[in-house]
């Protein structure tokens, strides 16, 4: 039979995730199934003795404790299920219900002046970044115009140098007469200037 109880308990011990238990006694104890030794094989256990009386007073005793006890811990029962109702059903639940609401209403009208006051701001904000828009643009144009105008300003007045530059052009129906002019003007370069581009010395032509 003991063998039969010891060959199970490698795969029971397996199963819940324990250890095989050690069939040596620990600390030296005796195990369950060990003679009793020499010196104690012939002791016989005997209850100590009781008395009847005060066993009878004890048993009544026991007996009021257990029953005011248990009264005690139906009371606590109750009043822990009246607490637990009333917070969910009673007059508790109502009032909390109704700080919630007062709470909810507060926060939502609190949320609601922030998010007008942020709206505010943000409209503000928006404002004053078109104005500033419209005046950077309105800046631009007038840079635009006024590059505009000494750019076409620029242009005329090369168009009228180039008109007053043209007149002495040389082109094939003046031609001649530029030539005949150049062989008769006498220009004499033999002279010296200062350091002022003052002439200083003149030869006559020969």
């Amino acid at each position: 039979m003991l063998a039969a109880g010891l060959r199970g308990l490698p795969g029971r011990a397996a199963l819940l995730g324990r250890g095989v238990p050690s069939l040596v006694p620990s600390r030296g104890r005796k195990t369950r199934f060990d003679p009793p030794a020499k010196s104690k094989a012939d002791r016989i256990k005997v209850p100590p003795p009781v008395d009847p009386a005060e066993l009878l007073v004890i048993l009544d005793r026991y007996e009021q404790y257990r029953r005011v006890v248990s009264a005690l811990r139906f009371e606590m029962k109750e009043e822990v299920q009246f607490k637990s109702y009333d917070l969910k059903y009673g007059e508790t639940a109502k009032l909390r219900k109704k700080a919630e609401d007062d709470e909810h209403q507060r926060l939502m009208a609190l949320n609601d002046a922030e998010n007008k006051r942020l709206l505010e701001r943000r409209l503000e904000r928006l404002r004053k970044a078109e104005l500033l828009e419209k005046s950077r643009k309105l800046e631009s144009d007038q840079h635009r115009e006024v590059f505009q105008e000494e750019f076409l300003k620029k242009k005329e007045e090369e168009v009228l140098q180039l008109q007053e530059e043209s007149q002495n052009f040389i082109t094939l129906e003046n031609l001649d007469q530029r030539i005949e002019e150049c062989l008769n003007k006498t220009q004499n370069y033999n002279f010296a200037i200062d350091k002022d581009g003052r002439i200083v010395k003149r030869t006559a032509v020969s």
